[in-house]
């Protein structure tokens, strides 16, 4: 075999680097800051891309590999941000009391490169030997190869970086104004439903709906069931099964959080393993084809260009070698406390447990990235997924019911491990459709998945600095101290009461388990569905409308609309994959903008000590704020798009 391509060109920059970082600042804070109000993350891959042909045009020799290795850095980074998914557990069951650095940076950094080290074979099996789509990554490769080739490309790649700052100062803009209590952004009422009750809740967000829009009719459809069902089945069914005295929001929001959450829960650990089950077979020939390359190179053959992964000795060396900042991770969790005497039991099982389960986990994510994009796969569930089986794995080796001291020593324990798998999850969920973006552009894989370990080092380091800023200025909810303007954090909270639920013997098995079937039926549904095609809904979008706020839920899915009609517009035009694209964008910008203030804002609430610092009037208006304030969201979005369907004809 030969090299594909006659001379080599820029593509490993050090400016390249530079630039990856420094929009990981950005994005990496933003992506922390949604994360952790509404449960969900955004894919960064096509925004870095645009603003990197847009900066490096203006030096000389710019390359489309080059352009490529800035979004690879800037991805991995931000997709990090999904540690929070975890990490807040640690703070609200009063095991640490802010995010210390060394410890922070540490977990975050390990899961990540075994991430990246786990998705080497992957490559082969589920970016090179298949057909998954990798709507991410194929839409990022275009960008790029327009962006490099015609004039028409520069003028994209700046009418694409006008339509994510412009409609990222709309976005940041109207949460602003939300903010003096001029408007409202935030509605929510119960009633009786019979013997029982639910409620109706609703957020006027630009953050969730450029959400909505990302992950598509099929995601929000899918999601909007699991609103019916979750808010206007179960809450009903339990909250009359279960009556409770005063409070009627206190009584629903009792029931769906210590029920309807579990039911959604075990629809999310089915539907996970029934995609394990799916790829076994891809992910082992993989693995393989990536020992065949490894003994062609060892007899001195060269390898095609798209065949130069790193070495699997290096990447079977690095992951070993990063077991022992691990292990030294575990060991701070135990020394001086309860765990103690059975350090050595604990760390080699949790290491064993990492390898695992985090090669599983990573060909799950993987899947899910090729099938329907970074953006739309839940891998919080996958964290529910791993923090069941470290919780059971500590379950073994201590029983149930060891002690007050001995149990929190082990939901923290269970924690930390569970952190270092999530990092291991949200990696190659992203670092996937990366390697596809890699693989369309022509870039050499080894040098790409060497950026993504950088993009994993700038992750590492910017998220703890975040993560303390917000837990200061406004807290969690559900933390002692939080005030109003608390970050729900979900997964987190879910989370830890799924680790605390194992390791007491409290967790709610019976609607894990009735979660688990009705997974079964939908995993059915979905497949008979995917075979007539028709409309998918995917099982885990269903449990991602069950367990998340409807708050967060409803303005998703109005998004999802939004992006169906807006893509079938597109699709009408001369230039439709243009036309997309710069509504891809848009919805970018609304999340973009509303999140970047959010970071700002918790700063602003922790150096005046005010929960509402820009509040410019009182308790007593909120009818007219929430009226006048619907009235100036859907202006502005109807503004916002239409500029963007202007500019896009």
């Amino acid at each position: 075999m030969t090299s594909t391509r006659p001379a080599p060109i820029a593509e490993l920059t050090l400016r390249g680097v530079l630039l990856g970082g420094l929009i990981t600042l950005l994005f990496t804070a933003a992506n922390v800051y949604l994360g952790l109000k509404v449960g969900l993350t955004f894919a960064t891959s096509i925004p870095a891309a645009v603003i990197s042909m847009a900066v490096l045009r203006l030096f000389k020799g710019a390359t489309i590999l080059e352009n490529n290795i800035v979004q690879t850095v800037a991805s991995a980074a931000g997709t990090l941000a999904a540690i929070i998914f975890v990490l807040p557990g640690l703070v609200m069951i009063g095991w640490w009391h802010g995010f210390p650095y060394v410890q922070t940076a540490m977990i975050t950094a390990t899961g990540g490169i075994l991430g990246v080290m786990f998705s080497v074979p992957l490559r082969r099996a589920l970016v090179v030997d298949t057909d998954l789509p990798y709507p991410e990554g194929v839409a990022a490769a275009e960008v790029l190869q327009i962006g490099a080739g015609s004039r028409e490309g520069a003028a994209e790649a700046r009418t694409g970086l006008f339509v994510l700052i412009w409609n990222s100062i709309a976005s940041a803009g109207f949460a602003i104004f939300t903010q003096t209590k001029i408007i409202t952004d935030t509605a929510a009422t119960t009633f009786r439903v019979g013997a029982g009750a639910t409620g109706i809740a609703g957020s006027l967000s630009f953050v969730l709906l450029g959400v909505g829009h990302l992950v598509g009719i099929s995601v929000g459809a899918a999601m909007g069931l699991g609103l019916v069902m979750g808010w206007f089945v179960l809450v009903p069914l339990l909250t009359a099964a279960h009556p409770m005295p005063g409070d009627m929001a206190a009584w629903v929001n009792t029931i769906w959080k210590g029920d309807v959450r579990f039911f959604g829960a075990g629809l999310i650990g089915i539907s996970a393993i029934w995609t394990l089950v799916k790829i076994a077979g891809p992910v082992i020939g993989g693995v393989r084809s990536a020992l065949a390359a490894s003994a062609a190179r060892d007899k001195g053959e060269t390898l095609a260009l798209e065949e130069q992964d790193l070495p699997i000795v290096w990447v079977a060396g690095v992951a070993l070698l990063t077991l022992l900042p691990i292990a030294w991770l575990l060991w701070d969790v135990i020394a001086g406390g309860a765990l103690v005497g059975s350090a050595a039991l604990l760390i080699a099982g949790a290491l064993v447990f990492v390898l695992v389960a985090g090669l599983m986990i990573a060909a799950v994510c993987g899947y899910m990235a090729g099938l329907i994009g970074a953006s739309n796969s839940p891998v919080s569930g996958i964290g529910i997924l791993a923090v069941i089986g470290s919780s059971l794995m500590l379950v073994g080796l201590f029983g149930q019911h060891p002690g007050a001291d001995t149990t929190r020593a082990l939901i923290a324990y269970a924690l930390i491990v569970t952190g270092i798998v999530f990092g291991v999850a949200t990696i190659s969920n992203d670092n996937l459709q990366d390697l596809k973006t890699g693989q369309l552009v022509g870039a050499t894989p080894w040098k790409q998945q060497v950026a993504l370990m950088i993009g994993v080092g700038f992750g590492s380091l910017i998220i703890p600095p975040v993560l303390n800023v917000l837990n200061s200025g406004m807290g969690f909810v559900g933390v002692p101290g939080a005030g109003p303007n608390a970050l729900a954090a979900p997964q987190a909270g879910l989370i830890s009461a799924l680790a605390k639920g194992v390791l007491s013997g409290d967790a709610n098995w019976r609607m894990l388990g009735y979660g688990v079937a009705a997974g079964v039926v939908l995993i059915a549904l979905d497949e008979a569905l995917g075979r007539l095609k028709l409309l998918r809904l995917p099982p885990l979008g269903v449990a991602l409308g069950i367990y998340l706020p409807m708050s967060v839920i409803l303005p998703t899915v109005l998004g999802s609309v939004i992006g169906w009609f807006y893509d079938r517009w597109a699709r009408t035009t001369a230039n439709p994959e243009v036309a997309e694209r710069m509504g891809t964008l848009t919805a970018t910008g609304l999340i973009v903008g509303e999140s970047l203030w959010g970071v700002l804002f918790a700063l602003i609430v922790w150096a005046s000590g005010s929960d509402a610092p820009l509040a410019l009037i009182g308790k007593g208006h909120e009818t007219a704020a929430l009226v006048s304030g619907t009235v100036l969201f859907l202006g502005i979005a109807a503004v916002l798009y239409r500029r963007t369907i202007t500019v896009s004809r």
